[in-house]
This record gives C-alpha cells, sequence and structure tokens, in this order.
C-alpha cells in the first residue's frame, strides 16, 4: 500500500499570477452636426463641431430661405459640388451696391484768412509796406477787443489774403475793410468788401421744358433762370457762383434741365435748405436736387467770394 501511494506522482498547484489590464477607454461618439442638406453633400474632411447658437426668427427665416435655394440649385446641377454650389448662389443672390455718394459741394481753403480782391496796381502798393499793415491791422484789432490777430499777408494778381490766427468775425472784416481802403496809395473805389473764403454747391432743376412759353418756339435761357431765382423767396440770401445753364435733355428735345452753382459753406447748409424744394418756370413746376461737381467748372482762387 505504501509503495503504491509512493508511486503516484501528487501534482503541486503552482501559483499563477494574471495580470489585470483595464479596458482601453470608449471614446466618447462626437455629435453629428445638424445639416438640412447633407444628402447632397459628402465632404471629405469633418467639420467642427458646430456652436449652439441662439438665432432670431429673422435669422432662422433667412437661413430658410437660403437652404431652398441651395437645394434648388443642387436639384439643376447634381453632379457639381458643395463649393461650386455656393458660387453660384453668390452670382444668383449677388452682393447689394452700396449707393453713390453725391459731393455737391467742393472743398474750401482754410477760412482763417480774409480775401480782399482789388486791382494789380492796389495790390502792388499795398504789399510794398506788408510787415507795418501787419502791425497796423493788429493794432486796431487788439483796441477793438478781439481775439483775431494777423500772421502775415500774401497776395495773388488780383486779390490779398490776410492770414489770421482765428475765423474773422463780421466786426473783424469791418476793421480791415475800413483800413485797407484808407491806406496810402490805395484806390478804394478798386478795392472789394473783405470777405471769407467760401465753397461752391452745385445744384440742378428738372422738370421744366425746354420751351416754356406757350406761344414762342422761345427756348428756355440762363438770364430767364436768373431773373426767376431773384423773385423767388426760396432763394433769398443766395449767392450765384456762375450764371445757370440751361441743357436740352435727350432723346426728350422739349424738357431740360438747369445747373445752378451757388457759394456755400463747407457743411452744405444753403444747399441742404434748397434741396427738395419746388418753384415755378412758367407753367412749370420744377424740383431742386443736388449734383454732382461740375467738372467744367472749376474753383480759381480768383473767384472765391
Amino acid at each position: 500500500m505504501n509503495s503504491g501511494k509512493s508511486n503516484k506522482e501528487i501534482a503541486k498547484h503552482i501559483p499563477v499570477t494574471i495580470e489585470k489590464v483595464p479596458p482601453p477607454p470608449i471614446l466618447a461618439k462626437s455629435k453629428k452636426e445638424v445639416n438640412i442638406i447633407s444628402k447632397y453633400f459628402q465632404s471629405n474632411k469633418l467639420s467642427a463641431e458646430p456652436k449652439e447658437l441662439t438665432m432670431s426668427y429673422a435669422q432662422a427665416s433667412k437661413q430658410t430661405a437660403n437652404t431652398s435655394e441651395v437645394l434648388k440649385i443642387k436639384e439643376v446641377f447634381s453632379a457639381i459640388n458643395a463649393k461650386k454650389i455656393d458660387q453660384i448662389n453668390n452670382i444668383i443672390k449677388g452682393n447689394p451696391k452700396p449707393k453713390p455718394h453725391i459731393q455737391i459741394t467742393t472743398k474750401s481753403p482754410s477760412r482763417k484768412q480774409v480775401i480782399v480782391l482789388m486791382s494789380s496796381e492796389n495790390n502792388n502798393n499795398f504789399m510794398k509796406n506788408s510787415t507795418t499793415h501787419v502791425a497796423n491791422i493788429n493794432r486796431y484789432l487788439r483796441n477793438a477787443k478781439s481775439e483775431v490777430l494777423v500772421d502775415y499777408i500774401c497776395s495773388d494778381p488780383l486779390r490779398i489774403s490776410i492770414i489770421t490766427n482765428k475765423i474773422s468775425l463780421q466786426s473783424d472784416l469791418q476793421i480791415i475793410d475800413q483800413y485797407v481802403k484808407n491806406s496810402r496809395d490805395i484806390n478804394a473805389l478798386q478795392v472789394d468788401e473783405p470777405h471769407l473764403p467760401q465753397s461752391k454747391s452745385y445744384l440742378k432743376n428738372i422738370g421744366i421744358s425746354y420751351f416754356p412759353h406757350s406761344n414762342t418756339q422761345d427756348c428756355l435761357t440762363s438770364s430767364d433762370v436768373e431773373t426767376i431765382l431773384k423773385q423767388n423767396q426760396i432763394f433769398n440770401n443766395v449767392n450765384l457762383a456762375f450764371k445757370p445753364r440751361v441743357i436740352k435733355v435727350l432723346p426728350k428735345p422739349d424738357m431740360s434741365i438747369i445747373w445752378i452753382d451757388i457759394w456755400d459753406v463747407q457743411s452744405s447748409n444753403k444747399a441742404k435748405e434748397l434741396i427738395n424744394q419746388y418753384f415755378n418756370v412758367s407753367k412749370y413746376i420744377t424740383t431742386i436736387r443736388g449734383a454732382n461737381m461740375n467738372l467744367g467748372v472749376p474753383q480759381y482762387k480768383n473767384c472765391w467770394k
């Protein structure tokens, strides 16, 4: 018995160590991008995760309208990709063109100067003693307790420009006027009143017949328009910078446009008061509109008034 037991081999259990490896983490599923027309397009690149944005009713309606337009394009051109469809959609919609800006007033020079028109002989006599004139004018201005002082005086053939440190008031212009006209060797009859530089504003009148006189075939002339403007109250305190110009409108030979240039300030105050006003030319009612600066009428320095 003992020998039989010894012959049997008793199996020994060898402990086994099992290394438990944690399972790989399960990646979270990304949110699918919601796209109404995704069934028509297949993108090779994954688009970024869209942000949830709140939109107004108007924005949602606009987006729906854009989507329907894209679907219609895709139905017609089924073989093209999304980029081409976007290009076609942009061409169809088009970009709204900005309204053209009408510049009705020219830029005036600095108003820190006083312009005095005079003959060339007066100009030469006055500029001989320009340094003395600067000192004398400043003395008169200080006596009047004015804050305006003269820096220097320069000249053109038919005018002098008195450069000041500030914009002159009407009282300052009167002092300068009296001094210049009372200066030695100056002919006061050939000296205009001093004034500040001004800008030009351009206007046009529409809706006028080129032959406004019912009994005759006489066309409308610049003198006719100038007389009408002087008689109308809306043109009070408005000075013409040039004679009105009457131009026949084509292809309608019986209609015309009147171009009117006026002296104005840089802010176009006078022009703004006249625009959209109405007045009579014979039996017709014309409307005043703003116009672009006329290229054929340059603004010369000697014409500033």
